[in-house]
């Protein structure tokens, strides 16, 4: 499931461990329904701050108790003010762009526009040019000296439409295994064995629980790619005894409508549903008593780009400031080292560097982000050479993944886990055949480099790996005799902290909607309605699991804890560290890296896991 392209993106993982399907009684004969798509694209224009070198001092001294501005977090207009583009700049581009019969507005924080309008027009007001370099094709665009000068990047416009499916994929997606969770349990138990309390009670948030922290007055912006039912994270919230208050969870559109939204949820349960019905489930079931501000970023036949519409959708929730954390398991193709997106007007380095200040102004917010680091280990794609998936932006907190104790027969082959280690699963695939294999992802950024939180921490931009795997065509084959390797790297390292992902000690998840099937003889396309509870494991699972957490936290202070990576890398190294660290040489994700023994650092868990009671008590004493 993991690497799953849409046309609306690609998310962190969901892989399926097992599931229980209720079908409805019947199969019906399905008419596919349809819809007008909208002929209004989204397009952003980020802006180059006053001074980037000055936003990124202030998102530092936001959370450096020594500073004169700690804690001294800022809404969006100060952000304007103190490192925004002026009003005068942000009426020349409206000028311009109005010329061409195009819309905008920016951003509250004066650092991105949103511009909206015909495909033909903002072709017309970007002067967009179609370029090779003989293997790939480019957007060119221009603007006038004045405009130019001032943008990072600019987002969506392309000179050839975007690619997309333009059939729906009628092609089942759920589960067909029995055996799912045990739904009789009681409630409390239901979520000890696959839910919010397994997360809690291993890494002792149940001790803030305990305390009468429960995430009450906060909200969790979470961004996504995909709509889902509110009736089926309410069905999860009830089966776990957590807070099933309709009322909780709060929609919004930044591109299309819910009415697209529904849309495309009739066209069959996809794994991007799932994904954003788990963000929703295990965000605020971690957080019980907090509200949901589901930020969900659609476009009908990718009419507006996955890269314009998940920057728009980032970007209007820092903006909205509604949110103290941000999560996200979704995002576009940004460090592969295969070709980005077809015919993108951003390069890969632009968008990075678009997103680092989108991100920066989140820092100066007060506001922590965080993401999924992936599920393939250092090759989100089958690859010789090593790649990431997402944006490893400095300013968020890169969540990867672990595995819990366990031993189970699988495929016949008896599997023991004695300790919690990084999750990486070769062990229960066939070895005689190219595969994909699931772990926690890590290694070192393309394109960001080593942030200054993570120089001088032992581990960092060094590492030890096992050259398990081979590369094929057609996957990975396991290695008889692997090569043990030690070496440096150099740019972002990732992970920054891990949490249990593996699927084999993963968690519940309830998903409804229409299951499709195509007969090709018969060209028809049967419905089966279906109710689906499900087993996944992903390090999807920790980032929403992280930000109720950081919620949690949030809602026994006065301020938020903000910026986490500089104070976590600190925390790291004082002692009575919050972090359990896996740094045996066994701590390997089975795809390469491995633990480092004796060091704070490691591409396979990063810091390690978190003991939270312990670092709730460290951003105390910090007041």
């Amino acid at each position: 499931m993991r690497g799953k392209k849409f046309s609306l993106g690609i998310m962190t993982g969901v892989l399926f461990l097992a599931g229980t399907a209720t079908l409805g009684t019947h199969a019906a004969t399905f008419k596919m329904p349809s819809m007008r798509e909208s002929s209004t694209v989204v397009a952003n224009i980020a802006l180059k701050p006053q001074s980037t070198s000055q936003l990124t001092d202030y998102a530092y001294d936001t959370v450096d108790p020594t500073s004169p501005y700690f804690h001294q977090y800022l809404t969006p207009d100060q952000v304007a003010t103190k490192f925004g583009r002026s009003s005068g700049d942000i009426n020349n581009f409206t000028t311009y762009l109005a010329k061409y019969h195009l819309k905008s507005a920016v951003y509250p924080g004066n650092l991105a526009l949103k511009v909206w309008g015909t495909r033909a027009n903002l072709l017309k007001a970007f002067n967009a040019k179609r370029v090779t370099n003989g293997k790939t094709y480019r957007t060119k665009v221009t603007l006038p000296a004045k405009l130019s000068d001032q943008i990072i990047s600019v987002i969506g416009v392309y000179s050839k439409k975007p690619k997309t499916t333009k059939k729906a994929s009628v092609t089942p997606s759920l589960p067909k295994n029995p055996t799912g969770p045990n739904t009789d349990l009681s409630k409390n138990a239901f979520s000890k064995r696959y839910g919010a309390l397994k997360f809690a009670d291993h890494y002792q948030l149940n001790n803030l629980y305990n305390k009468g922290l429960t995430g009450k007055g906060q909200r969790i912006g979470i961004i996504q790619l995909s709509d889902f039912k509110t009736s089926d994270v309410l069905k999860y919230w009830n089966q776990s005894g957590v807070n099933d208050d309709a009322s909780r969870i709060n929609k919004i559109y930044p591109i299309e409508s819910a009415k697209t939204g529904n849309f495309m949820l009739s066209l069959g349960v996809s794994g991007a549903q799932i994904e954003s019905t788990l963000d929703v489930n295990q965000s605020g079931a971690v957080a019980p008593d907090a509200n949901i501000d589901a930020y969900i970023g659609i476009s009908l036949d990718n009419v507006t780009s996955s890269t314009s519409a998940y920057y728009t959708t980032f970007m209007q929730a820092i903006s909205d400031n509604r949110d103290q954390q941000l999560t996200t398991s979704f995002g576009p193709n940004v460090e592969l080292n295969s070709k980005w997106e077809e015919n993108s007007s951003s390069s890969m380095q632009d968008y990075s560097d678009a997103f680092n200040i989108m991100l920066e102004q989140a820092a100066v917010q007060g506001i922590t982000v965080f993401r999924a680091s992936g599920d393939y280990g250092p090759r989100e794609e089958p690859s010789k050479s090593l790649n990431h998936v997402f944006s490893t932006s400095p300013y968020q907190v890169m969540t990867g993944g672990t595995s819990l104790p366990y031993t189970k027969i699988v495929n016949g082959k008896l599997i023991t886990v004695n300790k919690e280690r990084a999750w990486g699963n070769t062990y229960t695939n066939p070895k005689t055949k190219p595969s994909i294999y699931p772990g926690s992802g890590g290694g070192f950024s393309l394109l960001n480099p080593t942030p200054r939180y993570q120089i001088g921490v032992s581990g960092v931009n060094t590492f030890r790996a096992i050259d398990l795997l081979k590369y094929t065509k057609d996957g990975y084959l396991i290695q008889k005799n692997p090569q043990i390797i030690f070496g440096t790297g150099s740019g972002r390292n990732l992970p920054d902290v891990s949490a249990n992902a593996d699927n084999m000690t993963g968690y519940a998840t309830y998903v409804s909607g229409n299951n499709l099937s195509y007969n090709p003889k018969t060209k028809i396309i049967t419905n089966h309605p279906s109710k689906t509870w499900m087993v996944n494991g992903g390090t999807s699972f920790v980032a929403p699991q992280m930000a109720g957490a950081n919620a949690v936290m949030n809602s026994g202070r006065k301020t938020p804890v903000g910026f986490w990576n500089p104070q976590i890398y600190k925390f790291a190294t004082e002692s009575d560290s919050p972090f359990t660290v896996l740094d045996d040489a066994d701590n390997n994700n089975d795809l390469y890296y491995t633990g480092q023994p004796g060091k704070l650092y490691n591409q396979a868990t990063g810091l390690g896991t978190i003991n939270f009671d312990k670092l709730y008590g460290k951003f105390e004493s910090e007041k």
